[in-house]
């Protein structure tokens, strides 16, 4: 089914794997919609706990392909239909605009994990910034490239780089198109870590089975959209709202298996979502 990613379920992460390696995983729109489908796929899997997003050979994506850029830019359609990969995953009751070609990621009720193991420029980088944590290789680079291309911010990065390293980085890196390392990406906040390259996916990979063995699936679903909705609400709104929440999160099985599991001195067996 699957022609540019690759999808792989191991208990308890699923991993998703740009996979255009000779074009560096250059973005196409048949691309698009399969990395959407894999995404509702590990979403509606009760064995996937959270969910890796990592490119093949020595970049994480290169931007848009350059076929389609070209094709645009003389005002042709590169619209590829995808019957078959049509897919709306994430909770329907956020807005809309969490629900766009690379916000949608944000609208999962599972954790999305980056893991940058090269270049990542242009589309690309929004892709990233949606997903809720991101490691990224020693190797990895970032780049907007929109300025330089005659382009816009576009998808959402005019929200979406502020709001992750401050107004300050995002207009440097947004008006100059320049491409930093890994190294100043984690200094800006860019990236939550920076790996050793060989390391990468086993970091991660960890990192998303710590998640699994010690939080509760549902309480990570809540609050990854509690972090969310607070991003256009006000302090007395998520007040009120986190209060609610925490009352009906008394009556949840998962609280009193927390609870009991931490009385108990053992790992905690939380429900599968």
């Amino acid at each position: 089914m699957y022609q540019d990613i690759l999808y792989e379920v191991k208990n308890p992460v699923a991993t998703v794997t740009l996979n255009r390696p000779a074009k560096l995983n250059a973005w196409t729109n048949r691309m698009g919609h399969e990395v959407r489908h894999a995404m509702a796929s590990a979403e509606a899997d009760p064995a996937v706990v959270a969910i890796v997003l990592t490119g093949a050979g020595r970049g994480f994506c290169a931007g848009a392909d350059m076929d389609t850029l070209s094709a645009l830019s003389s005002g042709q359609s590169m619209d590829e239909r995808a019957d078959a990969l049509t897919a709306n995953p994430g909770d329907p009751e956020l807005e809309p605009g969490f629900h766009g070609p690379f916000s949608f990621l944000m609208s999962l009720r599972k954790p999305v994990l980056a893991a940058v193991n090269g270049p990542c420029a242009g589309l690309a980088l929004p892709l990233v910034l949606s997903c809720d944590l991101r490691f990224a290789s020693d190797r990895a680079s970032f780049l907007t490239a929109f300025a330089r291309r005659g382009l816009v911010a576009e998808w959402a990065i005019a929200w979406l780089l502020p709001r992750v390293v401050g107004t300050g980085h995002a207009l440097d890196l947004l008006l100059s198109g320049r491409k930093v390392d890994a190294a100043e990406a984690s200094r800006m906040g860019l990236v939550n870590r920076v790996i050793p390259h060989d390391e990468l996916l086993d970091v991660a990979y960890a990192y998303a089975h710590e998640l699994a063995a010690q939080s509760s699936p549902g309480s990570m679903r809540v609050i990854k959209r509690q972090v969310y909705e607070a991003l256009g609400s006000s302090v007395s709104a998520e007040h009120d709202n986190s209060v609610r929440r925490m009352r009906e999160s008394f009556d949840s099985p998962d609280f009193a298996e927390g609870v009991a599991a931490f009385l108990e001195r053992r790992p905690p067996r939380f429900q599968r979502v």
